[in-house]
C-alpha cells in the first residue's frame, strides 16, 4: 500500500511511502489488542482508592437491638454495613493495577492497531517538519491544511520534539508522540494518524525485531 507524502501546507511532494505489509497489512488480532489496552489503562491507575471496613470504623460497639424478632435484618453495632453511615463490606483497598505482557504480544498489538488504521485509510504521511517556537496556531494550521481539522489526531514524529509537543499541548484532540513510544491504545484512540516521513524507519526497526 502506497501513501502520498504531503508537506505541511497539504500539497503533494511527489514522493510516496510504501507501508510495510508486515506491520500495516496484517490480520488484526482483537484479543491481543484487548490485552494491551487493558494493561495500558491499568498502568495509568493510581490504585489509592480506600474505604473503611467494619473493624476500621470508630463508634460504639453496643448491640442496637435484639438478634431476632425485630422484623428486619440482623445488625450489631452502629458500624454495621446494613445501616446508613455504616462500614462497607469488602471495600476497595490500595493495590497495584499494573500487569505485564510479553514483548511479542505488545508488538503484535501495535501491528494490529496500525493495520486497522491502514484499513480505514486513516493514515496521513507528512514530510518531516519543525516549529521554531511553540505556537498552537501553527499546529492548528497544519491540521487544517492536511484536512484533519476537528478530528482526534496523533502526530507520530521520528524523535521527541519539544516545540511541536508544546504547540499541540493545548489542543484537546491533538497528541504528539515519538515513533519509538507509540502504543496500541494511543493509535486506536485517534481518528487519524499523521506520521512524519522519517518515522517509518523507526517503526520498522522496532516492530520487525
Amino acid at each position: 500500500m502506497e501513501v502520498n507524502v504531503l508537506d505541511i501546507k497539504g500539497q503533494e511532494t511527489g514522493r510516496k511511502v510504501t507501508l510495510n505489509e508486515s506491520i500495516f497489512g496484517i490480520e488484526p488480532n482483537d484479543h491481543v489488542l484487548y490485552l494491551d489496552v487493558k494493561q495500558y489503562l491499568g498502568n495509568q491507575r493510581q490504585g489509592t482508592a480506600k474505604a473503611k471496613e467494619r473493624s476500621e470504623m470508630s463508634g460504639s460497639t453496643r448491640k442496637l437491638g435484639r438478634q431476632k424478632g425485630g422484623g428486619g435484618a440482623r445488625r450489631g453495632d452502629i458500624n454495621s454495613p446494613v445501616l446508613v453511615g455504616g462500614a462497607r463490606v469488602f471495600g476497595p483497598r490500595p493495590r497495584d493495577y499494573r500487569t505485564k505482557l510479553n514483548l511479542k504480544t505488545k508488538i503484535l498489538a501495535r501491528k494490529s492497531a496500525l493495520s486497522y488504521k491502514a484499513q480505514e485509510n486513516a493514515i496521513v504521511v507528512v514530510e518531516d517538519f519543525n516549529i521554531e517556537t511553540p505556537k498552537t496556531k501553527e499546529m492548528l494550521a497544519i491540521a487544517k491544511n492536511l484536512g484533519v481539522e476537528g478530528k482526534k489526531i496523533l502526530f507520530v514524529l521520528p524523535a521527541e520534539n519539544k516545540n511541536v509537543y508544546l504547540s499541540a499541548r493545548n489542543v484537546q484532540k491533538m497528541n504528539v508522540q515519538a515513533a519509538a513510544n507509540i502504543h496500541a491504545y494511543g493509535v486506536l484512540n485517534a481518528d487519524v494518524l499523521v506520521i512524519a516521513e522519517s518515522s517509518f524507519a523507526t517503526i520498522d526497526n522496532i516492530l520487525n525485531k
